[in-house]
């Protein structure tokens, strides 16, 4: 069983960051590496992840022209990431052109996912603000995941609600990354649709995407491993199939 648990690095510089991460000594987690933190430090902080053996994910979502995402994907694979996004609603053209420049960097090992719809979209935000009037968010989120899959890619981000619809889509190895996930009692923050970690295990989620509930934590160790005990005996009583 892989370890579920992805850290989002949520910090604005690489200094507080590798505070944050002096507390996992002697292990190494997978983390994300987002925008904010990304833009403030740039690809040196992503090699310094590597070299010190963490597995990254790099939380960018492309989302241009093909030509565009395509450069932009071979510069991005060159870091020996583990995993890299682009946003759905580019379109195949633009999905397939990410992977293209990826496996034109000989990136062949790192995951592509796409971004359906974030966590923070509702219902009412999808209708009147997106305009896409005549589609249930969730069904919106299944259309892209299938989009993502017919065009090359490895899996999408999406919130837990989803996993379920997506995996009968798209097949049990097609990846669900997905944010939003709280422990019983957290602060949802700015996330609307969010689930906690034995929800996530119960309904067949590969990866779980936590950034607040850790960083700012007062035992970050402390609590992700209370996060990675409580999906892995939801998974164990729900005897859920294992899709990482």
């Amino acid at each position: 069983m892989e370890n579920p648990v992805i850290i989002a690095l949520d910090f604005e510089n690489a200094d507080k960051a590798k505070k944050f991460l002096a507390s996992f000594e002697g292990q190494s987690p997978y983390v994300k590496v987002g925008m904010e933190l990304f833009y403030a430090e740039g690809p040196s902080f992503v090699k310094w992840l590597k070299d010190k053996g963490f597995r990254v994910f790099l939380d960018l979502k492309l989302h241009d022209i093909p030509t565009t995402v395509h450069k932009a994907m071979k510069v991005l694979g060159g870091l020996n990431i583990d995993m890299v996004n682009v946003h759905a609603a580019g379109g195949m053209v633009m999905m397939k052109a990410a992977k293209e420049g990826l496996l034109a960097s000989g990136a062949h090992h790192t995951k592509l996912i796409a971004v359906t719809q974030l966590t923070s979209t509702t219902e009412k935000v999808l209708k009147e603000e997106l305009l896409i009037k005549d589609t249930r968010l969730k069904d919106c989120v299944s259309h892209y995941a299938k989009l993502a899959k017919d065009s090359g890619l490895d899996g999408v981000v999406c919130s837990v609600q989803e996993t379920m619809e997506i995996k009968n889509v798209c097949g049990k190895d097609f990846l669900t990354v997905t944010p939003g996930i709280r422990p019983s009692g957290s602060d949802t923050h700015d996330q609307a649709r969010i689930a906690t970690p034995a929800e996530a295990a119960a309904k067949g989620s590969d990866y779980m995407v936590i950034g607040r509930s850790i960083t700012q934590s007062e035992q970050p160790l402390h609590t992700y491993e209370e996060i990675l005990n409580e999906w892995r005996e939801s998974h164990e009583n729900n005897n859920s199939p294992t899709f990482a």
